[in-house]
C-alpha cells in the first residue's frame, strides 16, 4: 500500500485547507485510514481517523468541531477538511493506513503504512 498526502500550504489564522490522501496498491485491504501531524520540535500526534467500511470516525480533542475526515472508497481517497485553523495547527500532516481492527484508531503504532507528509503553515 502506498499513501500520498497533498493539499498543504500557507493559510492565515481562521482559514481553511483541505488535505487529500491518495491510496494505491492493496488499499482495499485497509481497515482504517488516519491523519497524523508533527509540529516542529514535537512528536507525532493523532488528528483523525476513519473506518473504510462503515465511515465511523474518531477525532483528537484538538480537531473536534473544526476538522472533518471523509473518504471516497471508489477513488481510494481520504480527505481532511480543516476549518478555523490556528497557528498551533502548523505541522507536517501525514496519512496512514491500518490493516487490523485491533488497537485503537488513535494509536500511532497501530498503523502499518505511512505516506509522505504535507506541510501546513498557519500564520498569525
Amino acid at each position: 500500500v502506498q499513501l500520498q498526502a497533498s493539499g498543504g500550504g500557507l493559510v492565515q489564522t481562521g482559514g481553511s485547507l483541505r488535505l487529500s490522501c491518495q491510496a494505491s496498491g492493496s488499499s482495499g485491504s485497509l481497515y482504517a485510514l488516519g491523519w497524523f501531524r508533527q509540529a516542529p520540535g514535537k512528536g507525532r500526534e493523532f488528528v483523525a481517523a476513519i473506518i473504510r467500511s462503515s465511515g465511523g470516525t474518531q477525532y483528537a480533542d484538538s480537531a473536534k468541531g473544526r476538522f472533518t475526515i471523509s473518504r471516497d472508497n471508489a477513488e481510494n481517497m481520504v480527505y481532511l477538511q480543516m476549518n478555523s485553523l490556528k497557528p498551533e495547527d502548523t505541522a507536517v500532516y501525514s496519512c496512514a493506513g491500518k490493516r487490523a481492527k485491533i488497537l485503537r484508531l488513535d494509536i500511532i503504532r497501530a498503523y502499518d503504512y505511512w505516506g509522505q507528509g504535507t506541510l501546513v503553515t498557519v500564520s498569525s
